[in-house]
């Protein structure tokens, strides 16, 4: 038998590895470019390369109204369940009580409950400021594709203002890839409320399914058909 303590910090230590592990190997890896994050970034390209062909730019300036939403949405959500988690971490005694009464889980020390609350916490903290970042970023193509012009310019000069838009776009989008992930293994932190195994267990389920939907989904299939 494992010291409970000791359980804990490995959880922990494996939640903290699955999601630096699979970031890095996502983002950074020799198969980035083949996940859905990267064959998107090749759309934003052509997308920006149809862009400064288009007089009428409505349709541009809709979509990136809407990934502006998009972030602005995410990010205020984050805010909300922050506070709600720094109202949880006054009730502790409350929520120490309910575990009490649950069967098959042992009630966990105060300074244990407001470890786990405070991960939740930072790993929301972290969601909101890049959701945030996003819409920065998102803001700012907007402002580049307004500084567009829609004369017809050198081709050498158009496919710079090309790459640098869609690099923003990209960047921006990178970041809210980011944000969701949080989310995503936010769902996993849950599971240390109930014990350590499942907080493992859940962390390894979290990255099989970011791994499923970010590099062998049928929705990359399609976008790459």
């Amino acid at each position: 038998m494992i010291d409970p303590a000791i359980l804990d910090v490995i959880a922990l230590l494996w939640f903290v590895g699955c999601w630096g592990l699979y970031a890095f190997l996502a983002d950074r890896g020799k198969h980035a470019g083949r996940s859905m994050t990267g064959v998107m970034s090749a759309y934003r390209l052509r997308w920006m390369r149809e862009m400064v062909r288009r007089e009428n730019r409505v349709v541009d300036t809709t979509i990136l109204g809407n990934q502006l939403n998009g972030a602005a949405f995410f990010a205020s959500t984050a805010i909300l369940l922050i506070g709600g988690l720094f109202a949880l971490l006054g009730a502790t005694e409350q929520a120490i009580a309910v575990f009490e009464h649950l069967p098959l889980i042992a009630p966990p020390s105060r300074a244990l409950w407001e470890i786990k609350i405070l991960l939740l916490i930072a790993i929301f903290g972290y969601a909101f400021f890049k959701f945030a970042w996003a819409f920065r970023l998102f803001n700012t193509c907007s402002v580049l594709v307004g500084a567009t012009p829609v004369e017809v310019v050198e081709d050498a000069d158009m496919e710079r203002t090309v790459l640098r838009i869609a690099r923003v776009n990209s960047l921006a989008a990178e970041h809210f890839n980011n944000g969701l992930r949080a989310y995503f293994f936010s769902l996993a932190a849950l599971g240390w409320f109930l014990h350590a195994i499942v907080f493992i267990v859940a962390s390894a389920w979290v990255v099989l399914v970011l791994y499923r939907r970010e590099f062998r989904s049928r929705s990359l299939r399609a976008v790459c058909e």
